[in-house]
């Protein structure tokens, strides 16, 4: 495996839950996931709730605009405010998505799917390793939810992601309700998605919900995981064993006990499967 200690079932650090946690702490939480950049300003609640369960549970920071698959430079002051989190807030890894956001300096504020392509591949690791180097340690890369594919690709999405970790040692975040959406969207094979993953580079998982529209699958992160995704997720662990896994719930989130909740059921199903 990805050489990242094993966490346990962790959730999401969610301002729905801020209020609570600095009262009473991280108690019956494995660990968190932070987004990176809503804890990048001086000061201000988000840094003292972050400061607060890192007393309590690990954390690990999870970024949305690395900007990873853009043409566009990385910028050097994303780079250093993320250092300074990561002197912070000392986390477990650092993560963020297969994609790009932007184009001539114009932000779309959305994870924007690559055209699978050696072209492609060779940039994104360049970009990999020039972040790794930067950082002094190795980055976590996620698989996005996607809904129309690039006519260029000729790579398979497991494919470009196991390639990247043998050219930059980074580790993937196998998110499996992202794997599910774009298998419906794009129509392939989920569990054969999985199975081609090298279990040698998954570092993480990610749970989540998701909204079923007329004409596709929409990654809303609303709702309990549901149980396509919870039989993906048996798969995972049958082909991956123990692996940090961590439950979104974005929209509509609920008090923390149901999210707990979500977090236990994933524990049970690993206890399952392995035992």
């Amino acid at each position: 495996m990805f050489d990242v200690p094993m966490l346990g079932h962790g959730i999401g650090l969610r301002p729905a839950h801020y209020a609570q946690l600095l009262e009473a702490g991280a108690r019956g939480v494995d660990w968190f996931e932070a987004i990176s950049e809503n804890f990048f300003e001086d000061g201000g609640r988000p840094l003292a709730v972050l400061d607060r369960v890192r007393l309590d549970a690990p954390v690990v920071l999870h970024g949305v605009a690395m900007n990873l698959g853009s043409a566009d430079g990385i910028s050097e002051d994303y780079l250093s405010r993320l250092e300074r989190l990561i002197a912070r807030a000392d986390p477990a890894w650092v993560s963020d998505h297969l994609c790009w956001g932007s184009a001539a300096g114009h932000y779309a504020h959305d994870l924007l799917p690559l055209p699978y392509t050696e072209e492609a591949l060779a940039h994104v690791a360049a970009r990999i390793h020039r972040v790794q180097e930067r950082l002094g340690r190795a980055i976590v890369i996620e698989n996005i939810s996607a809904y129309v594919a690039f006519r260029q690709s000729a790579i398979p999405e497991w494919q470009f992601l196991n390639e990247l970790h043998e050219r930059t040692g980074c580790g993937i975040l196998l998110d499996v309700n992202n794997v599910f959406v774009t298998s419906r969207n794009l129509g392939f094979d989920a569990g054969a998605y999985v199975r081609a993953i090298a279990p040698s580079a998954v570092a993480q998982i990610h749970l989540a919900g998701h909204t079923e529209q007329p004409d596709f699958i929409l990654d809303s992160h609303t709702g309990p995981v549901p149980d396509p995704v919870w039989d993906l997720y048996r798969l995972a662990v049958q082909c991956f064993g123990r692996v940090s896994t961590l439950v979104e719930w974005d929209e509509a989130v609920p008090a923390l006990p149901v999210v707990l909740a979500e977090a236990s059921r994933a524990r049970e199903i690993e206890r399952e499967v392995l035992s």
